[in-house]
């Protein structure tokens, strides 16, 4: 593995096949082929909060607008590779649109299951790709409780659950996120990073990206500060770091931010240990903090994140303030998914600043 020969592959995450548990022609395959989206220098936003050198890695640019495209990608081929003829999770709604999408482009059969109160946005998505699509009375941890006992039932054999039985594979996948932000900032790691909390497992893997590509010789061995990033209503995590613990109490979701509404973390003490042994911290903020970075980063920048990048920027913005996050260092700030998918969380300025009639005078009148 040689920096010219990553640059040489395609634009999508399967430049980095050759560090990816997926087979050497996984590019000719049917796939989403997710990757490879923007890392925005946010000057704007950066000057707002009195940070130097700030970027916002947006994926919302993946196929299905957001960065769960990515672990699917990964899990699809594991899929074939295990002979299953259906593609499943367990879902707080993006990942939802994600297996519905890759398994219609697979040519997989889908079904898939979330809480019935997800946003409707997210409902319509998993539903137009085709497939079956489940609601669970319950939190997002009882869907996943249900999950697995249909894995040891004859009902899911042959049934992949991207998330539970594919996990390994599926997890693999948010290495790239890490590759490709060392990447696009010219073969270097950021100083210090901000990543949303659901499961945990998406920060583990970034920091395991940095370290393989430390070990590979491909970017300098140079410091970096992990911090996680939680709604205060589902924040086990954030709470277990603030009391110095190494357990993470589960605790039942009660926030706008379902896609980071899970109550027990799997990857919570990971997380604990990453944080900690980088020097990085994990925080949360509010609903109306959400709701707040969302439109803060909107104004700014022109992205309009869905909930979980409000948590990231609203926890950006809160490290900054409360002077745990260094605001010379070189930082970036996940966006992992589209706020169309979340409107309802900004329904309040779902309306005209004003009406009226079709004429100049009217207009210099407001």
């Amino acid at each position: 593995m040689t920096r010219s020969h990553i640059e040489s592959g395609p634009t999508n995450i399967w430049r980095y096949q050759a560090l990816l548990p997926v087979p050497v022609d996984v590019a000719a395959k049917q796939n989403m082929n997710p990757g490879w989206t923007k890392l925005v220098k946010a000057g704007n936003l950066g000057r707002t909060l009195g940070i130097k050198s700030l970027h916002i890695k947006d994926d919302s640019g993946n196929p299905t607008h957001s960065f769960k495209d990515r672990v699917v990608a990964i899990a699809v081929e594991a899929a074939r590779n295990f002979g299953f003829h259906t593609l499943s999770c367990s879902s707080t709604g993006n990942l939802a649109g994600a297996v519905t999408a890759a398994a219609a482009r697979a040519g997989l059969d889908a079904c898939v299951f979330i809480p019935a109160d997800l946003e409707q946005a997210k409902i319509a998505m998993a539903r137009v790709f085709g497939g079956r699509l489940i609601g669970i009375e319950g939190t997002y941890d009882e869907v996943n409780r249900f999950c697995s006992e249909l894995i040891g039932d004859p009902l899911g054999d042959k049934w992949g659950f991207v998330n539970v039985n594919l996990r390994p594979y599926y997890a693999e996948g948010s290495k790239t996120l890490a590759y490709e932000i060392a990447e696009q900032l010219g073969w270097r790691l950021p100083e210090q990073i901000v990543i949303p909390i659901a499961s945990g497992s998406q920060l583990t893997k970034i920091d395991k990206g940095f370290k393989e590509l430390v070990a590979l010789g491909l970017v300098e061995d140079t410091p970096y500060k992990v911090f996680g990033a939680q709604a205060l209503g589902c924040s086990p995590v954030s709470a277990a770091y603030k009391a110095g613990h190494d357990v993470v109490q589960p605790v039942k979701p009660d926030t706008i931010a379902k896609s980071l509404a899970i109550g027990n973390p799997a990857d919570g003490p990971y997380v604990l240990d990453i944080a900690r042994r980088t020097g990085g911290a994990v925080e949360d903020v509010t609903d109306a903090e959400i709701v707040a970075a969302i439109k803060l980063l909107a104004s700014t920048e022109g992205i309009f994140a869905e909930t979980a990048g409000g948590v990231t920027v609203g926890v950006l913005k809160k490290l900054v303030e409360n002077g745990t996050l260094d605001p010379e260092a070189e930082t970036v700030v996940l966006n992992t998914g589209v706020g169309l998918k979340t409107l309802d969380a900004v329904s309040s300025i779902a309306e005209p600043t004003a009406v009226i009639r079709p004429s100049l005078d009217a207009f210099r009148a407001i």
